[in-house]
């Protein structure tokens, strides 16, 4: 599951780093338009693993 998350978070940063520079977006453009269905699901799904990934942070506190 952290893999997947982590693949998701990855998967995020660069399509708001194709925004922010060109203002692609490239979720958008290969499922159809910001509106589509799968274009929402894959948002929510980058949106769930951010949250998810914020464990990472605890877990690198136990460590030290």
């Amino acid at each position: 599951m952290d893999k997947l998350a982590l693949i998701l978070v990855i998967i995020g940063a660069i399509n708001w780093g194709l925004i922010g520079l060109f203002k692609f977006d490239l979720v958008a453009t290969l499922f159809g338009g910001s509106d589509s269905l799968l274009s929402r699901i894959v948002y929510t799904l980058v949106g769930l693993a951010g949250i998810y990934a914020i464990k990472f942070f605890k877990r690198e506190r136990e460590r030290t």
